[in-house]
């Protein structure tokens, strides 16, 4: 899990923020950048602090978290997210344990103190569903992430189906506390395309755009391989963003895997902003396309960053030439 950083064919696009980091997850707050993600060993969870995105390449890192021996938390620690809710700061991720080791639910962390880089965290356990749901969190849940709009708080993340075939799909909820659902769960996606169906069946990672007065909310689709790609949803900020009527579905991925510059299965991936206001892209993909056995275990997916311009539609535009490191 330790090895060397493993690289394919480097362009002049396709030079990682941060190597062996999956995952990604970047945001600001009072000027300065905080990075979180994947560790190859997925044992823990991490943090970075700089006062720019490219500082944060040389940054030390700091372990906050070390999973547990056995139990709950004790396997699998992925994709951790830093937010900060009503001036208080919460890591969401998801755990598995060793004796059950695809029993992936979503957990939280809270930070005892104002710096999430000093202050002790402590252990607020599994994310509660809402009194009325009795479906959400049965089943293998990972990928959260938590957003604000006009005043309220949403909560979305991955599941997978607890009957038949596991197909995983994306769920929103409102939230009545930041370690607890207020709603019961909506599906908000299932992979309707081929291209979210390659190998396996998923939509996960979601990431939450505001531009404009519309909300673009975009999902990794298919494998962690080649295959592994991005798909978008959007809405207007004023619709109802618990009907899933009100969604607009891209029919084709807005990033995928592009030989000639360098990228293979990128995905997973979210979103913060320059001191200028630019919107900025973070996510993580592979440099070669040839994986040696479970793709999952390859610790050579790197963390990016790209620039995000926007189409004469208001559309965000995914386009590796405005990766920069």
């Amino acid at each position: 899990m330790n090895e060397r950083p493993r690289h394919g064919r480097l362009t002049d696009y396709n030079t990682p923020l941060i190597e062996q980091r999956a995952d990604p997850y970047i945001c600001c707050y009072d000027g300065k950048y905080y990075f979180t993600a994947s560790v190859p060993a997925y044992d823990r969870v991490v943090l970075r602090c700089a006062d720019s995105i490219s500082a944060l390449a040389d940054a030390p890192e700091k372990t906050l978290w070390v999973k547990h021996t056995n139990g709950e938390m004790s396997r699998h620690i992925w994709a951790p997210e830093l937010h900060l809710i009503d001036g208080e700061w919460y890591i969401y991720f998801a755990a598995s344990m060793e004796e059950d080791i695809w029993r992936l639910r979503p957990y939280v962390l809270k930070c005892v103190g104002g710096d999430p880089m000093k202050d002790e965290w402590v252990e607020c356990g599994m994310m509660k569903r809402s009194d009325d749901d009795i479906y959400s969190f049965e089943a293998f849940s990972l990928d959260a992430t938590t957003f604000e709009c006009k005043g309220k708080r949403y909560f979305v993340w991955a599941e997978k189906v607890s009957v038949g075939i596991q197909i995983s799909n994306l769920y929103i909820a409102q939230m009545e506390s930041p370690t607890k659902l207020g709603t019961a769960q909506v599906l908000l996606t299932t992979p309707d395309y081929d291209w979210e169906r390659v190998g396996i069946w998923v939509n996960e990672g979601p990431g939450v755009l505001k531009h404009d007065g519309k909300i673009f909310l975009t999902y990794s689709a298919s494998s962690t391989g080649p295959e592994y790609c991005v798909g978008m949803l959007s809405i207007d900020e004023s619709d109802d963003l618990l009907d899933p009527r009100e969604w607009k579905k891209a029919k084709k991925p807005v990033l995928c895997t592009d030989e000639e510059k360098g990228f293979f299965g990128p995905g997973h991936n979210n979103f913060t902003k320059l001191p200028d206001g630019t919107d900025v892209c973070s996510f993580h993909a592979r440099t070669y396309p040839e994986v040696v056995g479970d793709p999952l275990y390859d610790p050579n997916r790197h963390a990016f960053v790209m620039k995000i311009v926007y189409d004469e539609k208001g559309e965000p535009v995914f386009d590796y030439k405005n990766c920069f490191r």
